[in-house]
């Protein structure tokens, strides 16, 4: 993906700091208040892509690449899992945006939601299908992780709302409008627009997706997409997995004066730990081996928290389809760090359950009472 040129300052809370300053934040080390309010929270992450590294490096095979056992090539395993306190778990059924060209995005998207159940069957005492959040608070109260999916680019419903009923009874509770390529109905981050946004089919995806209680996933999409989709919803949105354009001027990341809008919406924007979207981009540019720590990460939380408030911020770490992540954050057991670091600027432990997946589960709650009202409607 392209980087825009970087003329923002760097936002740390309200102070702003150079580089090397930065640079010498220390290590974040976890202790027992913490390691505590964790555990007492539910971690809800919106984006991890293991099904797709399933594919590419595990064969589609749990037999292949057996998660139960310790999988180093991958960002996620069962044990790991467990020690970073995962609970619930958006996992994305993301399909290449060239399958759109092909024809085959429907039918690899349902190869991918098979690939997900076909995890929870081979490890049912670690997780189990969620259907509503209801079902999530069940799940996570008996201890295993509650399991939903995520669909990654509107391609997969090949233009056809009735796929967008379909794919939500095969328990697909978010689709991102667009990947990394505009379609005729909806203009991604990172390609030239071709609808201005969002077309007029593209406000039906939206109407029917909230009919249907599938929450729209604004990740990937255009500013002016970010809009209009913003402008015609009736239930909140989320950003699955991306962070803020204040601390990075990168298009996949989300302008201020849409933050302002998300909190009117009562959405939730689920921040991405991939370095390339967190660490001001003239970092990178002057130091290619630079990834960042998991500092960079909370100040991007914080600013959203400034510009939209407490309740609009949420966790999308995108775990599994990033090649770099910052230090502290290299994979799935490290979640609770975040609760450290929270906790060392100042942040209570209600506040600290809202950001780990309080308001992941609330955004969930909202969306299934927009659509029972869309449906008793008629």
């Amino acid at each position: 993906m392209h980087q825009m040129s970087r003329s923002l300052p760097l936002i740390l809370t309200t102070v702003l700091l150079p580089a090397a300053a930065v640079a010498q934040r220390p290590e974040v080390i976890l202790t027992e208040e913490a390691s505590r309010i964790h555990a007492a929270g539910m971690l809800f992450d919106g984006h991890n892509d293991l099904p797709w590294q399933m594919r590419e490096v595990g064969s589609s095979s749990f037999d292949a690449t057996d998660i139960a056992k310790p999988q180093p090539q991958l960002h996620t395993d069962i044990a790991r899992l467990k020690t970073g306190g995962v609970k619930a778990q958006y996992w994305s059924v993301y399909v290449p945006a060239s399958t759109d060209a092909e024809g085959t995005a429907l039918l690899q998207t349902l190869q991918q939601i098979d690939l997900v159940k076909a995890m929870v069957k081979r490890y049912p005492e670690t997780f189990e299908l969620a259907s509503t959040a209801a079902d999530i608070r069940r799940i996570v109260k008996a201890g295993r992780i509650a399991s939903m999916m995520g669909i990654e680019g509107g391609y997969s419903i090949e233009n056809s709302l009735d796929n967008v009923e379909r794919l939500h009874k095969m328990g697909c509770r978010y689709m991102t409008l667009t990947h990394s390529k505009s379609l005729e109905w909806a203009d991604s981050a990172t390609d030239d627009p071709r609808c201005g946004g969002l077309s007029e089919f593209g406000e039906a995806v939206i109407a029917e997706m909230n009919r249907v209680g599938m929450l729209v996933d604004l990740s990937h999409v255009s500013p002016e997409c970010m809009r209009k989709s913003l402008a015609v919803t009736k239930a909140p949105v989320i950003y699955s997995h991306s962070s803020a354009l204040a601390i990075n001027e990168h298009p996949r990341n989300v302008p201020d004066d849409v933050l302002k809008l998300v909190a009117k919406n009562r959405g939730i924007v689920m921040v991405n730990f991939y370095s390339k979207y967190v660490i001001p981009t003239e970092q990178l540019t002057e130091d290619r081996s630079q990834t960042g720590t998991i500092h960079d990460v909370v100040d991007h939380i914080e600013h959203i928290i400034k510009i939209a408030g407490i309740d609009c911020v949420g966790l999308g770490s995108d775990y599994d389809g990033v090649p770099t992540l910052p230090k502290q954050l290299e994979d799935v057991s490290t979640y609770p760090l975040i609760t450290q670091e929270l906790l060392n600027r100042g942040y209570k432990e209600a506040d600290i359950h809202k950001i780990l997946g309080g308001n992941a589960l609330r955004v969930l709650e909202e969306a299934e009472k927009v659509a029972a009202k869309l449906q008793q409607a008629g």
